[in-house]
């Protein structure tokens, strides 16, 4: 990172939350300026693929309660 943006970031993190957020959102959409434009549609595809095999009973669902202590217990782990 150049020194110049370093300082930048340096004078980002010293502003309030909000702030912070919506400049970091802005930094970001900055980088999607290239959209694939098959993207969209193939996470439709995929949306209604998982939801046919959970209608289905093909795949097993887990609770939240249990992605949530997996998730804690593997973070401990760390």
């Amino acid at each position: 990172m150049t020194q110049e943006a370093q300082e930048l970031l340096q004078k980002a993190l010293a502003l309030p939350d909000k702030e912070r957020a919506e400049l970091a959102g802005s930094l970001i959409a900055s980088l999607d300026k290239i959209v694939d434009q098959d993207a969209e549609a193939a996470w439709q595809q995929e949306i209604v693929r998982r939801a046919r095999e959970v209608e289905s009973g093909t795949v097993e669902t887990v609770s939240w309660e249990e992605v949530e202590q997996k998730g804690r217990t593997l973070l401990r782990g760390k």
